[in-house]
């Protein structure tokens, strides 16, 4: 059973929700702002949290801000409905997914099903059949272990959201290679996930500052204008 924690200062919201995510088989923690939900993560952390951006004594953008310098686990963004500014910030500072107000649950309990999927997939069954080893992806200076979500640039350790973990092993793969939008969309989103190209673009954006804080001159991340994304081994 996943554990979710749904931080927001509304309570009708904490109460509607957290009583469909536990209809759907998930187990719930509610908080009503953001220092009360930093104080329990710091004791345990939930698989998944689903942050308001607009709180008291602790906003959404402070508390992920907080959460990225320990951990990775999936985030998703509440967000108010023409607010796209926040919605831009938040990718850009580590949330994988962004959900407008006012929303419908369903939808939701959909996004958070397929992020817990996409959690899954990089950590999932990735064993060699013939030898029984795990796969490790080498191109370069690039190494990744999909089983222990590990990545690294020249020997230096890379932390990466589950999001900016597929992008990347999906650039990856093949070298040389263009990637559109629309396919990387399809590598990082559920197919019943409605995306755009901006939430693609602020990934990218993020997962090339991390990669420079290994190396400043990393450029192994190519963008063609108007095509996509292409990885060129270095």
């Amino acid at each position: 059973m996943s554990k979710i924690a749904l931080v927001d200062d509304d309570r009708n919201i904490l109460t509607s929700v957290s009583m469909t995510l536990e209809a759907e088989g998930f187990e719930v923690e509610t908080y009503n702002d953001g220092q009360a939900a930093l104080d329990a993560f710091n004791k345990k952390l939930p698989d998944m949290a689903v942050l308001d951006i607009k709180m008291p004594r602790m906003d959404g953008m402070d508390l992920l801000q907080r959460l990225r310098q320990k951990t990775q686990m999936p985030v998703i963004f509440l967000t108010s409905k023409d607010d796209e500014i926040d919605e831009v910030l938040g990718l850009r500072m580590g949330a994988d997914d962004y959900v407008k107000k006012p929303f419908s649950q369903r939808l939701l309990v959909e996004r958070i099903r397929a992020l817990l999927r996409r959690q899954e997939a990089t950590t999932g069954d990735v064993a060699d059949a013939n030898t029984g080893e795990t796969k490790v992806m080498e191109r370069g200076e690039l190494r990744m272990d999909p089983l222990r979500h590990a990545v690294s640039w020249k020997g230096s350790d890379v932390s990466l959201t589950v999001t900016e973990f597929l992008l990347l092993q999906a650039l990856a793969q093949r070298p040389g290679f263009v990637k559109s939008r629309d396919q990387l969309m399809d590598v990082a989103y559920d197919d019943q996930v409605y995306v755009d190209d901006r939430t693609i673009d602020s990934h990218i954006k993020r997962l090339r500052k991390k990669m420079r804080t290994a190396d400043s001159e990393f450029s192994a991340i190519e963008t063609l204008y108007g095509i996509g994304y292409r990885y060129n081994e270095e």
